[in-house]
């Protein structure tokens, strides 16, 4: 959309006392922002909003600020985007609160991608920063999108692990304005993620910092994403909020395991105890995935999992194509009932399953069960 068209949804975003949730709901009723601002005050104070903003947006008090902050945003060279343009993130709209206007700089194309999200601690272990950049750039090389919040730590991480894959095309949520670089030690990360996916702000020009902003900008982060990857994170972290966020969003929620007795382990392993699928491994992720969703991030697979299956049949032993028919994909095999059906020795059969688990194609469940996996 032309900028100047954008003028009446900034100022209805720029109005005192309309936070998104009330935005959300005058647009809802009224089908734009222009016939927001033409209804009466009657109209607007039947849909139970507070006096204040029924009266600024009667006064239209918000419209100059709006002009100005249009000329910031042609300036900074930006996007504005709002929920009804097809490049919005359509997943961001399932969630109950959506932001109406989003601040767009780089690739509005990156922010429709399959994505997933990725969150932790701000002072990650040495443990935690090898992970999220691995897990960054595994499942950008897999073709999906990385996003994150920007802030230092894990969130660095990711996008860095992101920004080294081939076609890697992040996507950083900012809980600032589009021209604040927050933190600072970020610039670098700014620039990388801004000219290779998108840097995305719900945040006026010149918005900065502030405790309140985070968890508004973690409902972004958890709502425009297939699911939410957390890494590391202490018992009231951010991470830990996002990822509830996650769940309650109806979103895929996973947890890199973590030590214990290291506080930053409590959120992933917290999250793992409540259901979030464990991750050590790209392959975890997209494990999760929708069948059609997998179907297009690896075209050339086969579209079932026999299909699939078959296509590693080729490179393995003849005793190892007999224990692997003998698995499946479902059900897990007791490694005594595979002996049993192999007609072959306990040792040949071990020496098969591990040779396979190496391969990638059969994973050891507890209790020496044995079942298939298709990546």
């Amino acid at each position: 959309m032309e900028l100047e068209a954008s003028l009446d949804w900034l100022s209805l975003s720029m109005t005192p006392g309309l936070g998104s949730r009330l935005t959300g709901k005058l647009l809802r009723q009224f089908g734009s922002p222009e016939h927001v601002f033409r209804a009466s005050l009657t109209e607007l104070e039947a849909c139970q909003l507070p006096s204040a903003p029924a009266r600024a947006i009667q006064s239209k008090r918000a419209h100059k600020d709006a002009e100005e902050e249009l000329a910031q945003v042609r300036k900074l060279g930006c996007r504005l985007l709002n929920w009804d343009e097809p490049e919005y993130p359509q997943r961001l709209l399932e969630i109950y609160d959506p932001p109406p206007l989003l601040y767009v700089r780089g690739d509005a194309g990156a922010l429709n991608r399959h994505s997933i999200s990725m969150v932790g601690t701000r002072r990650p272990t040495p443990y935690g920063m090898q992970v999220a950049e691995r897990l960054g750039h595994d499942l950008a090389e897999r073709g999906l999108t990385i996003v994150s919040g920007m802030a230092r730590g894990i969130d660095s991480l990711a996008h860095q692990g992101a920004c080294r894959a081939t076609h890697g095309a992040p996507v950083g949520v900012l809980g600032t304005g589009l021209d604040v670089i927050y933190p600072k030690e970020n610039k670098k990360i700014f620039a990388e993620v801004e000219k290779r996916g998108a840097l995305i702000s719900e945040f006026p020009l010149g918005t900065h910092p502030a405790p309140e902003n985070f968890p508004v900008r973690n409902r972004v982060v958890a709502g425009m994403s297939l699911g939410v990857v957390v890494v590391q994170g202490a018992q009231y972290s951010g991470s830990l909020i996002t990822a509830r966020l996650g769940m309650e969003f109806g979103r895929e929620v996973y947890g890199v395991p973590g030590n214990v007795t290291v506080d930053v382990s409590f959120a992933p392993n917290q999250m793992i105890k409540q259901g979030a699928k464990l991750v050590t491994s790209w392959e975890d992720v997209i494990e999760e995935l929708p069948t059609e969703i997998r179907a297009e991030l690896f075209p050339v697979e086969a579209t079932t999992s026999a299909e699939r299956a078959s296509l590693f049949e080729n490179a393995l032993s003849p005793v190892e194509k007999t224990i692997f028919a003998l698995l499946g994909t479902d059900e897990s095999i007791h490694i005594d009932e595979l002996v049993d059906k192999a007609e072959l020795n306990s040792s040949e059969v071990l020496a098969a399953l591990c040779e396979m688990e190496m391969k990638g194609i059969v994973r050891q469940m507890p209790g020496k069960q044995f079942i298939k996996i298709l990546l």
